[in-house]
């Protein structure tokens, strides 16, 4: 079908105002094919979590697979670069497939070690962050209090997600602002311009040059962090060395990167409807679980994933070939009214709430336990400090990062009065 509206996913329009964008597409065809960056475009929630549940037609080895050239382009300079980055994303990955394009590789597929982290990762060994998490963000509300305002970005989203992940995986505390400019960049392989290669791989290259030492630490003595969880990997036979840097890389930047937008985006939300912050207020115990269940499912952190085919298949009416590129989008799937009653309100007592902000299937992400624990503590000690939230400047003017799958704020100017 010709496109007869806007379908770019790096347009302003799908930047600024997401789900009137998605919402749009999602009404006019739910599994669109995208011609200027082929790519098929997944909206509705039936059909993402049918995507998602089935990891044997949709892999997640992108790069891979993919053999047509990058999309959005790149400066031809750039394709040894690109060529790079490509190696690069095929190691880093703990892919469900792994073995079906590299069958030298022992040991456990990706199910068996996801199994392995998911040991890290349980509810019950995530609760054992909580006092962490809520002495920092005490310690970050006493001087956000005494000024009376906040960037949200810079003084609570950033410093307490990132405090985190870093004690996880057994980094000093010295390097946390080092290690958030360096993640930051990896951002550079969502965007759109020719020449994102470069900042990429020199961030990848960074990134590797600091994490590599810490893990060769770990794999001659282990201790008791996250590196060390998946330097056994390699102990074990599993993993090369290069497979256990890039996948220690990928778990410092989605342990606190989806964090910080749920904090971001959720606090902004409620500055934009002030009932729910009363409601919120007069039960902040009671009320927190399902109010950042909403902050998800309302403006969630993670946009969009992509795919690639591995077989011809139909979704909606439409033929997916092998070797396309299918990307699916959660903007999209949170708003869809086939499955979320007022689904462009925010209510913080929305129940039930079949959200896929974490995504769906094998591929749930490992730290959703740990992510809804930190909105949590969040939205709640806000709640029970601070009568009032008030942006600073008119909504209108919210810079956001132009990613394709990221819904991330540049900054967020926010008055506070105190309740105390």
């Amino acid at each position: 079908m010709v496109s007869t509206i806007n379908d770019n996913p790096f347009s302003l329009e799908a930047m600024y105002q997401p789900y009137d964008f998605y919402n749009r597409l999602r009404e006019w065809e739910p599994v669109h094919y995208n011609e200027q960056y082929e790519v098929w475009m997944v909206t509705s929630w039936e059909h993402l979590v049918w995507v998602t549940r089935h990891p044997e037609v949709f892999s997640s080895s992108v790069f891979a697979r993919d053999v047509r050239p990058p999309n959005p382009p790149i400066d031809e300079d750039d394709m040894e670069i690109y060529n790079y980055i490509k190696n690069w994303q095929v190691s880093r990955f703990i892919q469900q497939d792994q073995k079906r394009y590299n069958p030298e590789v022992s040991g456990p597929d990706h199910i068996d070690m996801r199994r392995v982290m998911h040991g890290y990762f349980t509810p019950k060994s995530m609760e054992m962050w909580r006092p962490l998490v809520q002495s920092a963000i005490d310690e970050l509300l006493d001087a956000v209090e005494e000024k009376g305002r906040m960037d949200v970005m810079a003084d609570l989203a950033t410093p307490l997600p990132l405090l985190v992940i870093a004690r996880m995986l057994g980094i000093p505390d010295s390097d946390r602002p080092i290690m958030r400019v360096l993640a930051k960049d990896l951002r550079h392989l969502n965007r759109t311009g020719p020449d994102r290669m470069g900042p990429l791989s020199q961030s990848v290259q960074n990134l590797q040059d600091y994490l590599g030492p810490l893990v060769a630490e770990r794999v001659a003595a282990p201790k008791d962090d996250l590196i060390s969880v998946v330097a056994e990997g390699e102990r074990q036979g599993i993993f090369t060395r290069d497979q256990v840097v890039n996948n220690v890389m990928l778990l410092l930047s989605a342990g606190h990167e989806t964090t910080i937008n749920l904090i971001c985006n959720g606090t902004l939300a409620f500055t934009q409807h002030p009932d729910q912050w009363a409601a919120l207020r007069t039960d902040p115990d009671g009320k927190t679980v399902r109010a950042t269940e909403e902050a998800l499912r309302y403006d969630s952190p993670v946009k969009s994933i992509q795919r690639i085919a591995l077989d011809d298949i139909e979704i909606a009416g439409q033929t997916v070939r092998k070797n396309d590129r299918v990307r699916w989008f959660i903007s999209g799937a949170n708003r869809d009214p086939k499955v979320f009653d007022r689904a462009d309100d925010f209510d913080i007592d929305r129940y039930p709430n079949q959200h896929v902000a974490f995504g769906s299937g094998v591929h749930h992400c490992l730290g959703a336990t740990l992510a809804r624990l930190e909105g949590q503590e969040i939205f709640r000690n806000l709640a029970n400090r601070f009568e009032s939230l008030e942006l600073e400047i008119p909504v209108e003017q919210v810079e956001y990062d132009q990613l394709i799958g990221l819904r991330a704020v540049e900054s967020l100017p926010v008055t506070v009065t105190s309740a105390r």
